[in-house]
């Protein structure tokens, strides 16, 4: 596999993990009894969730080194402070789907193509 397509592979991870996270949250905040029903909080994880689904389309296309490290720590701020929200709300389903985003994340970082070497002549 090459270091593209394992980059592509852990976007995909942390998109699916964003959108699951998006509905676990979503059913939290429309379903009566589940205690945030409704809730500020609920509707930030959402926010949130939808956020991140959007940085992760965003990181395959961005070009340049510093954008790219930039983009990845605020992925990394979202994806802690939604998993901090998730667990201060119980919605522990909603903490493992940030877990598995975090993972996607690591995939992209530590398989993302390296830069262009210089070729000696």
């Amino acid at each position: 596999m090459s270091s593209s397509s394992s980059s592509r592979a852990g976007v995909m991870v942390m998109l699916a993990a964003s959108l699951a996270g998006l509905a676990v949250a979503f059913y939290a905040y429309i379903t009566p009894l589940t205690g945030v029903t409704g809730t500020l909080g609920a509707m930030a994880v959402i926010i949130t969730c939808l956020v991140l689904a959007v940085l992760s389309l965003i990181l395959p296309a961005m070009h340049g080194k510093i954008g790219r490290i930039l983009l990845r720590l605020i992925i990394l701020a979202v994806i802690v402070g939604t998993a901090f929200a998730a667990s201060l709300l119980h919605l522990w389903w909603l903490v493992a789907a940030m877990a598995i985003a975090l993972v996607g994340l690591m995939i992209a970082i530590f398989r993302s193509a390296p830069a262009a070497q210089p070729t000696r002549s």
